[in-house]
């Protein structure tokens, strides 16, 4: 039998990315690493990690990567050169009519408006139709990293039925605002562009994702920035090292403590809507309805990515800790 939150209309699967890990994407040793990774997602990438005179040849390695690694049920993506380049076309048809069954997300970076998201979402629905794959499956994240793309970010994220979630880009956006840096502490610094990009992407129904630490050797400057970002309201978070995906996950995966108040929640609901066909009930001092109900769904759908509720939905007994004596008898 299912559990009883199972049974709700809001309980809907949604794609858990908690870390999107991205690598260059004309060397097939890093692609082979991130596919092996714990990543939630991972990200062949033909912009800003290659050069220039290896991105048409990183397209083949792109597209063999993806058809031939196992990536244990991650999600699939690739990173295409901007929309407005002369690369983008060729980018997206050549890697989609190779290995199209294989990718589930296109990331769109310098996106300035939805007229680049449309342009994209329709090269995209051209290649599917000519290559007979499902159409619409594959679904599309854009980067806002410019001044422009903050400001229309509400008009991006709803713009087209492939959209999946939006990713600050912080690079990019300290260069095109004029910010003398975006290392020590982007959580203050770009505190407004992120905030909105989180109100802009909840709006439209889609994931946030916040942008990544590049200072990739100081796994406390991760961690910090990670919890930072999952106290603003992000989803994830963009990691350009395998090491980084612990301490993202440590972030965004919600604490023993928050899951079991959101099964008494979701239980208690259900109990409520069947007994007494209740859209509201007190519990404690808290008045829980059906918005109440998003939130702890989500905190439920990650801890599944995570491992730590079992098939009935019950949360699973904490994993001994390193160095633990088992009891006798």
């Amino acid at each position: 039998m299912n559990a009883p939150w199972e049974q709700l209309t809001l309980a809907r699967d949604f794609p858990v990315r908690r870390s999107e890990l991205t690598c260059p994407g004309d060397s097939l040793k890093m692609m082979q690493k991130a596919a092996a990774s714990d990543a939630d997602e991972v990200i062949f990438d033909l912009e800003d990690a290659v050069a220039v005179t290896r991105k048409e040849a990183a397209r083949k390695s792109v597209a063999e990567a993806l058809s031939t690694l196992d990536f244990r049920g991650k999600l699939r993506a690739f990173r295409p050169n901007g929309v407005r380049t002369k690369y983008f076309y060729r980018d997206v048809i050549d890697v989609l009519e190779a290995a199209g069954r294989f990718v589930d997300v296109v990331v769109l970076p310098k996106v300035y408006g939805e007229e680049d998201v449309l342009f994209a979402d329709r090269l995209i629905t051209q290649v599917e139709e000519a290559c007979g794959l499902p159409p619409g499956r594959i679904r599309l994240e854009v980067l806002i990293e410019s001044a422009r793309a903050v400001l229309h970010a509400e008009a991006i994220a709803t713009c087209s039925p492939r959209m999946d979630s939006l990713i600050f880009g912080v690079a990019d956006y300290a260069g095109d605002v004029g910010a003398r840096t975006f290392k020590g502490n982007p959580g203050q610094l770009f505190h407004y562009p992120r905030a909105h990009l989180v109100a802009a992407a909840r709006a439209a129904g889609i994931a946030a994702i916040d942008a990544v630490t590049v200072q990739f050797r100081d796994l406390a400057q991760v961690r910090a920035d990670a919890e930072d970002g999952a106290a603003l309201g992000f989803d994830g978070k963009w990691a350009i090292h395998p090491s980084h995906l612990a301490p993202i996950h440590t972030a965004y995966t919600p604490t023993r403590q928050e899951l079991e108040r959101s099964l008494s929640v979701m239980e208690a609901y259900a109990r409520a809507d069947r007994a007494q066909g209740r859209g509201a009930i007190v519990l404690g001092d808290e008045m829980i309805d059906a918005a109440s109900l998003r939130v702890e769904w989500r905190k439920l759908s990650v801890a599944r990515k995570a491992g730590l509720l079992g098939e009935d939905g019950r949360l699973l007994p904490p994993a001994p800790s390193a160095g633990a004596v088992p009891s006798e008898g």
